[in-house]
């Protein structure tokens, strides 16, 4: 049971350091987004976790709503990001149930397109910095000591806006020349809001070696625009949500070995849950099946998973809507997105 305890310890880290969806549905990167140490005979009651994780996808296939448009790819007409992200976590163990951390996303993007660049030629632009810090404090909602078989964590934190919300690049006309402004939404290294984040973890242990596990993630920005002009659109600020599901299982036949697998949803709604919607966003989710294993050398912890994508939806924004009851039919913009993600990190228990 302790060790069962312990796995779960590194799932939770995993989902903190994996990060959220990919493409043109601006869903960045998490940071920590929630810190557990669920204190076990192989962890102290008190302690310090630090941990770096690195993620890449390359988001290329273009949706209206659930319908793929094959023909972009076919026409060289479609847009491809690639993303490359380091994030680093520090988190302390108080006691027995709360916890603290605080994490920051380093990023790299690059994103070649036509209609950027006067339609002519396939040009690239890019972004690269640091991300929305993200500052957490969870507790484990019943007794560590009496409840072993099942339990589940609450967290609570802030986003602040650290990233680049307005980062700029060179674009290319279509008579030839350049001019810098600022890149598209998806490659911004920040959304320019200060954001409410709660965090719902869970486990349960059907038996020494399998568990259940469920995360569930909320990322509340209250304020509407940030700002950022992009021809007629000022960039929205948006809310962004992520829920999992699986099981988790612990072989005898290798030390220190999980694996496991399920689902997981993530996604920018069209509408937030407080304040106004307006401004540019392109909402949408993945639904994606996610195996993953760890591997615990002495006080590290290394992991892998790779989200692989079963449902991709661009769903109607606040601009669609609009447009829909004014010309009597559904209207839904497009959005690029990748087939997987990988997630590889480490962390390390003091």
């Amino acid at each position: 049971m302790n060790k069962t305890i312990y796995i779960y310890t590194l799932l939770f880290f995993v989902i903190s350091y994996s990060g959220y969806s990919q493409g043109c549905v601006a869903i960045r990167t998490g940071g920590m987004s929630c810190s557990v140490d669920h204190p076990s005979t192989e962890t102290s009651t008190k302690g310090w976790q630090v941990g770096a994780s690195y993620r890449y996808f390359k988001s290329f296939r273009h949706f209206r709503g659930r319908t793929e448009e094959t023909h972009r790819i076919k026409e060289n007409t479609e847009v491809i990001n690639w993303t490359h992200s380091l994030d680093f976590t520090i988190a302390r163990q108080f006691n027995k149930r709360w916890s603290a951390s605080i994490g920051l996303p380093i990023i790299f993007n690059d994103r070649s397109s036509l209609y950027e660049h006067g339609r002519l030629e396939r040009h690239t632009t890019s972004s690269k910095g640091i991300g929305d810090l993200r500052i957490m404090a969870n507790r484990w909602m019943l007794n560590p000591d009496k409840s072993k078989k099942i339990n589940f964590q609450l967290g609570l934190g802030i986003k602040l806006p650290t990233g680049d919300y307005n980062y700029k690049d060179e674009f290319h006309t279509a008579e030839g020349g350049t001019e810098i402004r600022p890149v598209d939404q998806s490659i911004q290294l920040g959304d320019g809001g200060v954001g409410a984040l709660v965090t719902v973890d869970a486990f349960y242990s059907i038996f020494r070696q399998l568990s259940l596990y469920s995360n569930l993630f909320y990322l509340s920005n209250p304020g509407n625009t940030n700002g950022t002009r992009s021809g007629s659109h000022i960039y929205s600020i948006p809310d962004q949500y992520m829920a999992r599901i699986g099981a988790n299982y612990i072989p005898n036949f290798i030390h220190g070995l999980s694996a496991g697998a399920g689902f997981r949803i993530e996604g920018i709604p069209s509408e937030d849950l407080i304040g106004k919607s307006d401004g540019r966003r392109r909402p949408g989710y993945i639904i994606s099946l996610e195996p993953g294993a760890s591997y615990k050398i002495g006080k590290a912890n290394i992991y892998a998973t790779v989200p692989i994508a079963l449902q991709r939806n661009r769903v109607q924004n606040v601009d669609d809507k609009k447009r829909s009851a004014e010309v009597g039919y559904k209207v839904v913009g497009d959005a690029a997105f990748a087939d997987y993600s990988i997630n590889i990190g480490a962390i390390f228990n003091f």
